[in-house]
């Protein structure tokens, strides 16, 4: 196991790689703990399923602005601060907040807050790729995963104290604890870490320039984006996840508590067995897909995302056994997909622009993305199957687009940008 690809990689990481790698468990772990229950936290303090999809909505819209300036903002204070300031303005300030939420207007300024993420996801991207080895690209993005999923195994503690102290009072302490590890994380990825070469270049090119004047480049470079068609395939399958995850990361938990009548105490089971699956997959099945061409295998994780959602709708009420086998099929499809599309952002980027076309993708995904939440909420009150059955009809589509996108990639050879 030690001579495994993934270890190697790991023991040969050095600067920003592994200041951004080495520090993951510092935010995974938090977020673990109290991410299965957020939706739950929000219904026991009196908010309905309308409220949470219009909380999602609104805080979307914000993701846009964000998302929009996110490369202006990162070009003029570096990667490397950037990250430090929005890491801990966009998740340790809302988990103060959350911690003693008492109502909607609590969770809807934490979540328009909480939005600001979409800046530091683009400058910690920057920070984590660009000095890095195009080579080893799909490793280091499989070990940020192994990383929140080392930390999964925790998640069945939060049911325990759930047991001891009561939900509510629980997850206020595990948000004070979110807080302070959101922090850690953020202040020790800035001291490992150094601004990378492309980023001491565009702090020069644009030391002198106004924002309006780095805005009004952006038309040029939205021309580019839009003239790669496997950066246009690739976008709409961001698009597709992102909806899905919205989807499925907020009323996941509503489905299984309120249909399937499990209980929130045992809802931690969960996630741990995903984590398991998910670390086997990675060090056995995605050594081995890694090698091969990314379409078979993205369009067959689709393909095992459809068949998921169809067994979690026709799931009898308290059968374990189904749920399982749903998060058995998400699992292996998240670790298939994930590493895959990340290592296909990386390489269809222009390495000088990365930044700004970072931004303009999010942007991109977020408009497509905001109407859902507000969708998913109306669906679930409805029925709580109805938007798990609208994730099926996207899986389908980013079965289509994964086609696409490999006939794109076999029909026009591409030339992988210089990293750094």
């Amino acid at each position: 196991m030690k001579n495994h690809s993934l270890f190697a990689t790991l023991r040969s990481l050095r600067g920003n790689p592994r200041g951004c790698v080495y520090f993951e468990p510092l935010w995974g772990i938090p977020f673990n703990l109290y991410a299965p229950y957020v939706s739950i936290y929000m219904i026991a303090l009196g908010l309905t399923d309308k409220q949470i999809g219009l909380i999602l909505s609104i805080s979307t819209l914000f993701q846009v602005f964000f998302a929009l300036i996110s490369g202006v903002v990162t070009d003029k204070l570096g990667r490397r601060l950037t990250t430090l300031i929005f890491d801990i303005l966009s998740w340790s300030v809302p988990a103060l907040i959350s911690a003693v939420a008492q109502n909607f207007w609590y969770f809807l300024v934490a979540g328009i807050i909480n939005s600001v993420w979409r800046i530091t996801h683009t400058s910690w991207s920057c920070l984590l790729v660009e000095d890095a080895d195009p080579d080893q690209l799909v490793d280091i993005y499989t070990w940020i995963y192994i990383a929140n999923l080392f930390v999964g195994f925790i998640a069945p503690l939060a049911g325990v104290l759930i047991g001891v102290f009561s939900f509510v009072p629980t997850v206020r302490g595990l948000y004070l604890f979110a807080a302070f590890m959101f922090t850690l994380k953020a202040v020790m990825t800035y001291l490992w870490t150094e601004e990378t070469a492309q980023g001491k270049i565009r702090l020069q090119e644009t030391k002198d320039q106004s924002v309006l004047h780095v805005f009004s480049e952006y038309s040029g470079v939205l021309r580019d984006v839009i003239r790669t068609p496997q950066t246009l395939y690739t976008a709409g399958i961001m698009l597709i996840l992102s909806i899905t995850s919205l989807i499925s990361g907020s009323f996941w938990p509503i489905l299984v508590t309120e249909k399937l009548q499990i209980s929130a105490q045992n809802l931690a089971v969960f996630p741990f067995v995903k984590s398991a699956i998910m670390l086997i997959f990675f060090f056995t099945v995605m050594s081995v897909i890694s090698k091969m061409h990314f379409k078979i295998p993205v369009m067959f994780g689709f393909l095992g995302y459809v068949i998921s959602q169809v067994v979690l709708v026709t799931a009898p009420a308290g059968n374990y056994a189904f749920l399982i086998f749903s998060v058995f099929l998400d699992a292996c499809c998240f670790a298939t997909l994930s590493p895959l599309i990340d290592q296909m952002i990386a390489l269809t980027v222009d390495s000088k622009e990365r930044a700004r076309i970072l931004s303009i993708l999010s942007v991109g995904v977020i408009l497509f993305t905001s109407p859902f939440g507000s969708i998913a909420g109306n669906l679930s009150a409805y029925n709580k199957n109805l938007p798990f059955l609208l994730n099926i009809v996207l899986f389908v589509i980013g079965i289509i687009l994964a086609y696409l996108a490999g006939q794109a990639a076999q029909n026009k050879p591409v030339v992988e940008p210089v990293v750094g």
